[in-house]
């Protein structure tokens, strides 16, 4: 068996856009992956294209082999798009691979340790106020606008049968400061400091979800690269009463978040913007997190599994980053149920009522639980059909 041909796909996903790499092997059998084209300056899908002239003719079954040769030949520009790249080749070869073998491709791993995955709404409120020309307008969902909204909203997810929810800044009132996630162009995103006014809305909205999920459905805040460590600090003790599941914030330096870390006394999750297994490291060697958040479309599964042994060894809990499409949830719930260390699994609800059409079977979730697909491969192949309904010539 060898790879054929490797072809990219861009899906319109309403607000953003899905992007998929097919691989075919010289004996038609076809493995999928779903990537992210949409951060930063994108690029990736040349950058797959370029790795298409080096893995032609490779045996795709040999994963380990493949990603290490492509990690070598880009190593003195590691990281980044290189990795993304690398990363959805990896995806789709487990997803031959399993599929050559007859299995799901956690089986490949060990797996399953489990076959249902407690699964939180992430972003929830997070886009309906800030994309409100999309969500309300095009899609019809019930507005955000006060703390009784909100509040009500969490009545909804635990009905749900959500254990555990995530939201964000929410800027809900005119005079609110705009949210800035540290990573994209707009206001503020340079103001990675302390703002009084911002702490107390962030205190108002989360007392509005505590009030309607109750005392035991967890709370999850996210605020990115939004602060510096003082900033982080600062937010972390004011929300200390109300006894959030975790505070997701992002920093680079290892140093700098084993330091906010040690000062508060909120579990602390990060590292989604982290590429490859020595990136890891360091974070662990500092003790700087409670919870890691792997990017199983970044790192690619063979590389996040990897990336979740080490932190079993350091007795630190895996969770994924899943910003993305169905393919990627299947993606993310094979790497969920392949390690021990699993946590709870990230999971977009408020999205196009279109998104379960781009995969030939969507996933189920029962109660606020995933269920680990056990067909061959991730379990659901891409709907060419839909592709080309909801293609965009770019990404």
């Amino acid at each position: 068996m060898r790879i054929a041909k490797l072809e990219t796909f861009h899906a319109d996903g309403g607000w953003r856009v899905w992007s998929f790499l097919k691989v075919t092997t010289d004996d038609g059998l076809v493995g999928w992956s779903e990537y992210a084209e949409g951060f930063g300056a994108g690029g990736v899908s040349e950058i797959i294209a370029k790795f298409a002239l080096l893995v032609t003719g490779q045996d795709p079954r040999s994963i380990g082999k493949l990603s290490s040769q492509l990690r070598g030949v880009t190593r003195l520009a590691q990281g980044g798009l290189n990795h993304q790249a690398i990363a959805a080749i990896e995806n789709a070869c487990l997803d031959i691979k399993a599929k050559a073998a007859g299995v799901p491709v956690c089986a490949l791993f060990g797996g399953p340790f489990r076959d249902k995955l407690p699964v939180y709404w992430s972003h929830c409120a997070s886009f309906r106020v800030w994309r409100r020309d999309f969500f309300e307008q095009k899609l019809g969902m019930r507005p955000i606008r006060t703390l009784d909204d909100v509040t009500e909203l969490g009545r909804e997810a635990t009905a749900r049968g959500f254990t555990a929810i995530k939201t964000n800044p929410l800027n809900l009132w005119p005079q609110s400061k705009p949210f800035s996630s540290g990573f994209r162009m707009g206001p503020n995103m340079l103001d990675r400091h302390p703002d009084d006014a911002a702490i107390s809305e962030m205190r108002e909205v989360i007392a509005a979800f505590r009030k309607g999920v109750g005392p035991h459905t967890g709370i999850m805040f996210d605020i990115n690269f939004n602060q510096r460590p003082e900033g982080f600090l600062r937010i972390a003790r004011a929300l200390e009463e109300f006894n959030l599941a975790w505070f997701e914030i992002d920093i680079h330096d290892p140093d700098a978040l084993a330091y906010v870390r040690q000062q508060v006394r909120t579990p602390i999750a990060s590292l989604e913007a982290i590429h490859g297994l020595g990136n890891y490291r360091p974070f662990f060697e500092k003790r700087a997190i409670d919870v890691a958040v792997v990017d199983v479309p970044w790192n690619g599964l063979w590389e996040s599994v990897r990336i979740a042994t080490l932190a079993d060894a350091f007795e630190v809990d895996c969770a994924p980053h899943n910003f993305y499409g169905d393919l990627a949830s299947l993606m993310s719930a094979h790497f969920c149920a392949a390690i021990p260390n699993f946590r709870i699994m990230e999971l977009e609800v408020d999205d196009v009522p279109w998104k379960s059409e781009l995969v030939t079977k969507a996933p189920v979730v029962e109660d606020g639980q995933f269920i680990v697909p056990t067909a061959p491969g991730w379990g659901a192949d891409i709907n060419e059909d839909a592709l080309r309904k909801y293609a965009v010539k770019g990404a």
